[in-house]
């Protein structure tokens, strides 16, 4: 299968620091939308078709999508807390997506999730939990919410406010 832009942009990021311990270098040849446009950006690792890295932004932290995918794939390897870090060795077997997200947008009500379309963020005083949507193995609105509440730190019962987005999923 093919990588697009945004794939093959946190690859060559990864990679370069894996091998090099420097940030490499923006490309020049990334399309318009990754240079001009600002998001939050979840750069997600997987290993034999198991998570080994994921790390992102709900919002926009750097100049563009392109800082953002780079900075991401680097801390997803490196910085997981889940995880070891990635070593050289591993780089050939390193399958990556990249997520973009959508503005959040508060909501009343869990009825207006769906899991296959829509993440979620719950927030609870200055604890937020985030989980991206059409995940494999989150079949259910309240698995996504359960999930989202335990990475955050806050207790299953208690009440969030829940907000909602849209990604574009890179492969």
């Amino acid at each position: 299968m093919r990588e697009d832009k945004y794939v093959q942009l946190a690859r060559y990021s990864l990679e370069s620091y894996i091998k090099t311990r420097k940030e490499a270098s923006i490309l020049e040849e990334l399309p318009e939308d990754m240079l001009c446009n600002r998001a939050g950006v979840f750069v997600s690792l997987k290993k034999d078709g198991r998570l080994r890295g994921c790390i992102g932004t709900i919002a926009a932290t750097t100049d563009n999508i392109a800082k953002e995918i780079m900075q991401n794939a680097i801390s997803a390897a490196v910085n997981d807390p889940r995880f070891p870090a990635i070593t050289e060795d591993e780089l050939p077997q390193i399958v990556y997506s990249v997520d973009v997200l959508g503005e959040a947008e508060a909501i009343d009500s869990p009825s207006a999730l769906d899991v296959t379309r829509y993440g979620v963020i719950v927030q609870k005083g200055n604890k937020r939990g985030l989980l991206l949507p059409n995940l494999e193995g989150v079949n259910t609105i309240a698995e996504q919410i359960a999930i989202s509440k335990q990475k955050a730190g806050i207790g299953e019962h208690e009440k969030v406010q829940l907000y909602r987005f849209e990604v574009v999923r890179h492969i």
